[in-house]
């Protein structure tokens, strides 16, 4: 039986480990820490098949700049932070360049237009069918002139594939009456659907591999091996080798440092994402809301109502500031009148972003034996059974359903220093 041995146990290093494993092959999964707090645990809950545009602001817009100055608004950075993110930053600002924003777009479409096709066979066999509620999305506006303004971007995503209509003011009431009165307008998003609960799709992919005959080993893997590569090495702070024939990083946010150790330089940050979910509060939406125009979002979970957005950079090590948690619930107060806040619980998770917001997939150009699967974004859980099944048609040896030459390491080749 083939081997293959996968860096990573968040939701992406799963549901890898659980195609892999239906495919015939023995899995090993590595993890400083199986039990612990992560980015797929407290994300949104959306699967969130419109978001096929890369994130990009204009060469550095004002509306960015008053962004940045707002230490609590919906973009910012943290002083200490901010000279490593120079080099993220000058590749992010080429993203707007029109060839490139309608490259990278055809690429995340080429993900999202197939990833409720790829989950759904995924929950079923976990038991979780039930878990995924098919509502769509609402994306509101509290003024035409910011509708008039998105009009492009979602005409460009209709030619994507996505399906939306325009949803006018009683509508809208209709749709969501928990919604304060003040939106003029609304895009229903058809193919949005949400999760009872990120955690609960982690748990049972976890239980679910273990079941199936995987093996856990808890390390910190500080760096790769490709001298053999026949047998590339994952190699623990202890200095423990973990070699296998088929080497996979899922390490999120963490997998720079791992590539970086055999030569594979990219351009990866903490995007730290912030929210609070109240327990009292999950019947006052239908369905996920985006508020437009504030960058936050709203989702009605088995587990309560998650507010959450923003993003910050701050690196891997700061300490969480949980004043942008409050921030989003101050928001969310003025527009979803009458929340029940008790038990609200807050959170903090470092989501892996890419300058140019699609991930890594695919084979090193240092062995053809380690693969990496890192760098969602925001998409994470969305993408994670489709990354899964692409993953294993190259351990198959078959031509991916999905053509994978815009998701290389080696794109970023240009961003980095002779």
């Amino acid at each position: 039986m083939s081997q293959i041995t996968i860096v990573g146990a968040g939701v992406v290093g799963l549901a890898c480990a659980w195609s892999a494993q239906r495919n015939g092959w023995k899995v090993t999964i590595i993890d400083r820490d199986f039990e612990g707090d992560r980015a797929s645990h407290g994300n949104a809950g959306g699967i969130a098949v419109s978001e096929s545009t890369p994130m990009a602001i204009s060469g550095f817009s004002l509306k960015a700049v008053k962004w940045l100055l707002d230490p609590l608004g919906p973009l910012s950075i943290r002083i200490q932070h901010a000279p490593k993110l120079i080099p993220w930053f000058l590749a992010f600002n080429q993203v707007n360049k029109i060839e490139n924003y309608r490259k990278l777009s055809h690429a995340l479409a080429s993900l999202n237009n197939r990833a409720l096709n790829d989950l759904q066979p995924m929950l079923r066999d976990l038991g979780l069918a039930g878990e995924l509620h098919h509502r769509g999305a609402l994306s509101v506006y509290e003024t035409d002139k910011a509708f008039e303004e998105d009009a492009v971007e979602w005409n460009w995503k209709r030619q994507l594939g996505v399906r939306w209509r325009a949803v006018d003011a009683d509508e809208l009431r209709n749709l969501e009456p928990g919604l304060a009165p003040v939106f003029r307008h609304g895009i229903m998003i058809e193919d949005w659907a949400h999760v009872n609960d990120p955690k609960t799709i982690v748990d049972t992919l976890r239980n679910r591999i273990r079941a199936l005959g995987a093996k856990f080993v808890t390390a910190e893997i500080t760096k790769l091996d490709a001298s053999n590569p026949q047998k590339p090495a994952a190699i623990s702070a202890d200095g423990t080798r973990y070699e296998s024939e088929r080497l996979l990083v899922t390490s999120g946010a963490w997998s720079a440092k791992l590539t970086a150790s055999i030569g594979d330089k990219i351009l990866l940050e903490s995007e730290r994402g912030y929210n609070t979910t109240l327990p009292a509060s999950a019947q006052k939406l239908n369905r996920e809301v985006i508020f437009a125009e504030r960058k936050f979002v709203a989702t009605p979970l088995a587990i309560g109502l998650r507010i959450g957005g923003a993003a910050e950079f701050a690196g891997l090590e700061a300490p969480a500031n949980y004043q942008r948690s409050e921030a989003l619930l101050s928001l969310a107060r003025r527009f979803i009148p009458g929340l029940d806040e008790s038990g609200g619980k807050q959170w903090m998770g470092h989501r892996p972003a890419t300058p140019d917001s699609i991930p890594v997939l695919g084979a090193s150009p240092k062995s053809p034996n380690i693969l990496y699967a890192f760098g969602h974004g925001h998409l994470g859980l969305t993408q994670a059974a489709t990354t899964a099944a692409l993953i294993t048609d190259l351990l198959a040896g078959r031509t991916p359903g999905t053509d994978l030459s815009p998701f290389s390491i080696q794109r970023f080749s240009a961003h980095q220093p002779n």
